[in-house]
């Protein structure tokens, strides 16, 4: 019999990735929603999908957020209700329902300080709104339905708006002419960039192995958002476009930014769903039908 999902958040690039993984043979997606058909944070709205479905689901996966880390900073009652009691709100209703579920979380729980990847027990100590009403959507998770899975991930691109597809657009901007000059991006973070359709597939084969608690999933390798935009310009046929390096705190931004938030994701590679590197990611990205290059295929 096949295993029966929910996807909250399926218009997002995570929520479109576990979309087409779970299309496949012995699993079922029978419910999958997002803003503003369904408000996670509503319990009513909530109660509502979870009766709709009938029998209950196996899995629940919680791919809603508020990731816009800069307005976070300014609106921060609506992040708080997003990442914080949505996230809560599910978790009872699982926990009710007799489902399990995966939460996706974020790098930005943690400072940024550090010189070594973060572990999963390392202390959370955000810096942004962003991060904060991420932390404590976790808390809350595994308060109110400890079985869960609460998954961390960091610079997430797939189909979608995603930094890549700026980068790209950046560089046709520049071949045609209507933009001039090198661009310049940020080289003092350090991350681990993540493809969305690796993400999504980590996080069922997680479930289905029945695992619980906090696991870091990133693709493998540290960059730079310099590193990933020279990859992306070179993938795509832009080498000769040149990126100037330019400093975080030069930019003046609303919300900080961690320098450092690369994962240390041994424990999941431990459980044989470890992700491959992240260039190598980024090729399939930039050569697949989800690309802004639209099926052009790359030139290296």
């Amino acid at each position: 019999m096949a295993t029966r999902w929910i996807i909250a958040g399926n218009n997002g690039q995570l929520g479109r990735a576990l979309t087409r993984v779970l299309a496949g043979p012995g699993r079922k997606i029978v419910a999958a929603f997002d803003l503003p058909e369904v408000d996670i944070a509503d319990p009513e709205a909530v109660a509502a999908v979870f009766a709709d479905v009938g029998d209950p689901a196996d899995f629940v996966v919680n791919a809603a957020a508020f990731t816009q880390v800069d307005r976070c900073e300014t609106e921060r009652e609506a992040a708080y209700r997003a990442n914080a009691i949505g996230p809560k709100v599910l978790a009872e209703a699982c926990v009710a329902a007799g489902s399990r579920l995966a939460h996706v979380s974020t790098d930005y729980v943690f400072r940024g300080d550090a010189c070594e990847p973060y572990k999963e027990d390392d202390t959370p100590d955000p810096v942004s709104a962003y991060g904060a009403t991420k932390r404590e959507g976790e808390s809350f998770v595994l308060a109110a339905a400890p079985d869960s899975l609460v998954v961390r991930t960091s610079w997430v691109f797939g189909e979608g708006r995603n930094f890549i597809g700026a980068i790209v657009g950046q560089g046709r901007a520049r071949r045609d002419g209507s933009a001039t000059g090198p661009l310049s991006v940020v080289d003092d973070q350090r991350g681990r960039p993540t493809y969305a359709e690796d993400l999504a597939g980590a996080i069922v084969g997680l479930l289905e192995q029945d695992c619980r608690g906090l696991y870091h999933v990133a693709n493998a390798g540290v960059a730079s958002w310099w590193d990933l935009a020279r990859v992306t310009l070179d993938l795509a046929g832009f080498s000769d476009i040149e990126i100037d390096r330019a400093r975080t705190a030069d930019l003046d931004l609303p919300a900080p930014r961690p320098l450092w938030s690369v994962l240390d994701c041994s424990k999941v590679e431990a459980r044989g769903v470890g992700l491959r590197n992240w260039q190598e990611a980024v090729r399939d990205y930039l050569e697949s039908d989800l690309s802004p290059l639209a099926g052009q295929g790359v030139t290296q």
